[in-house]
């Protein structure tokens, strides 16, 4: 085990580094190497590690998550209005449909498995593009519109919008009925998600301010209680409809809020902390994908992905309509919403472990989706931003 974490520490890190002076996304060096070492190719991570994979990269998802609830602030997100609430819905919605028009007649495929299909390839990857909205915000491009805002918070919610979609096709797809409760669930975890992490930031500040510690230590205490929180989501959810990501989203929202000082002089701690956990999330991910399905896939499956994203991208500029968003800046939001990869390396097989007949297809859908769209949407954010987006200070 301990040769594994070195070589996916090195090799992450070398070849992020090579594909940065490339000017290409580190994570894409990342995700190769997560190829290259995992089990569909020379098979060098330990299987103790394999059988971990989703804990640790929901750890560093957590990370990730907190670090950007720590830059949200409240006010921004209120000016954002409607476009933020439509935004973690109707380009999923988009995207689903198109794969229900597209995918039965290039993969000869049911409408059902298409949408199972869609529902999989639907989910935004806030790991791949919150960490980019982060740095825009640091830069100062974009701020004063709330664009890098309103793009994390879609982000980070339309993952519990389509992983209820997924739960409900899979389960017609198994001759199982499906409740209109499962729908009315979304929003009740998203209100319960919210309020819960609003709640305990909120006393995690009153903790803070009596009890003297090290922002080193409070660093820990704040990645223990959104491990908590992830983990109640686990406990809860069959009872009451509840998303630990947006409770930890919304916890380091409470913090700046309540306690801005604490909060910005502790989220640089966390951008270190993320150095480490973007390694082991994205060679994860790479070494979820396996090769052959890969290359089996053929063309269709790769115009196909092609073609949804399309659709996703319309979806979002339905979104952003009578915003007075320029027309540039309404593409950046486009371009930036492109990423896939977490969802997809989570649940993408869940449809073959089912024994569903679209199984192989599906994850096959997936595999690409995450090499296609990852460094695709990484890359146009990073070549479009500063022309797309107005930096605090310049004249428009």
């Amino acid at each position: 085990m301990l040769t594994s974490i070195a070589l996916m520490f090195l090799m992450g890190l070398f070849l992020g580094g090579i594909f940065k002076r490339l000017r290409l996304p580190n994570l894409l060096g990342m995700v190769i190497t997560g190829m290259a070492l995992g089990p569909y190719a020379l098979g060098l991570i330990d299987d103790k590690i394999l059988g971990m994979s989703s804990e640790l990269r929901q750890v560093a998802l957590i990370i990730i998550l907190m670090r950007a609830g720590l830059s949200l602030n409240l006010n921004d997100l209120k000016q954002v209005g409607r476009p933020a609430v439509l935004m973690c819905f109707v380009p999923a919605c988009f995207e689903i449909a198109g794969m229900a028009l597209l995918a039965p007649a290039l993969l000869g495929i049911s409408v059902l498995e298409a949408l199972i299909m869609g529902s999989v390839i639907a989910a935004v990857s806030p790991a791949v593009v919150v960490p980019q909205m982060l740095k825009l915000m640091e830069e100062g491009y974009g701020s004063r519109e709330s664009i890098p805002q309103l793009i994390m918070a879609g982000a980070s919610v339309d993952d519990v919008f389509v992983i209820v979609l997924f739960t409900s096709f899979t389960s017609l797809a198994m001759g199982e009925n499906v409740s209109w409760i499962k729908f009315v669930q979304i929003p009740v975890a998203i209100v319960t998600g919210a309020l819960a992490g609003g709640i305990c930031g909120f006393l995690l500040t009153a903790f803070f301010k009596r009890i003297h510690m090290r922002d080193s230590v409070k660093l820990l205490v704040l990645v223990s209680v959104s491990l908590l929180l992830v983990a109640l989501e686990s406990a809860v959810g069959d009872v009451i409809p509840f998303s630990g990501l947006l409770a930890v989203m919304a916890a380091g929202i409470s913090m700046l809020k309540f306690y801005p000082v604490l909060a910005r002089r502790i989220s640089p701690k966390f951008n270190k902390v993320w150095v480490a956990a973007e390694v082991l999330l994205f060679v994860l991910v790479g070494a979820m994908v396996d090769i052959q399905y890969a290359a089996a896939a053929g063309l269709k499956v790769i115009v196909l992905i092609l073609l949804v994203i399309l659709f996703r991208m319309a979806g979002v500029f339905a979104c952003l309509l009578k915003t007075g968003l320029a027309k540039k800046e309404k593409l950046f939001c486009m371009i930036a919403y492109i990423p896939r990869a977490t969802v997809q390396a989570a649940i993408g097989g869940l449809p073959l472990a089912m024994g569903l007949a679209c199984g192989q297809v599906v994850l096959t859908a997936a595999v690409i989706a995450i090499l296609i769209t990852a460094p695709l949407g990484a890359l146009g954010v990073d070549l479009t931003y500063r022309r797309l987006l107005h930096k605090n200070g310049e004249k428009q």
